[in-house]
């Protein structure tokens, strides 16, 4: 098991940035992949991105597409999503998560993060 430990996020107004950074606190990861998830209360958890540790792919959800950026710093361990042009309908807590073994991107994942909140005011 990974322990998955998040830092960013916060509260901005509609058209603002913000950024979310994921790391491991056990060391360099091994694992296939990481992404990031979202969650309104009342719904369901919703992919938002997602990238392979080589860095070799990278998927998004189509809501998000040109707006938002997952890159990954593999010296530092670090996973980073930057969020442009952010919509009041981004608010939600954002987790990371991490896909030991290879399954595709678009697939089940491993280990969570603790979530960090992120507000949108129109």
């Amino acid at each position: 098991q990974v322990a998955l430990v998040e830092s960013g996020g916060g509260q901005v107004q509609a058209g603002g940035s913000l950024t979310l950074s994921c790391t491991t606190s056990d060391g360099p990861f091994k694992g296939y992949a990481m992404a990031w998830f979202r969650q309104v209360p009342g719904k369901e958890r919703e992919s938002v991105a997602a990238i392979a540790w080589t860095g070799i792919s990278i998927w998004y959800t189509d809501s998000v597409k040109g707006r938002f950026t997952i890159s990954r710093d593999v010296a530092a361990n670090m996973m980073t999503l930057q969020m442009n042009n952010l919509l009041p309908e981004g608010t939600a807590l954002y987790y990371c998560a991490d896909q030991t073994l290879h399954r595709g991107l678009i697939f089940e994942y491993d280990d969570w993060g603790q979530g960090n909140k992120v507000t949108v005011s129109s």
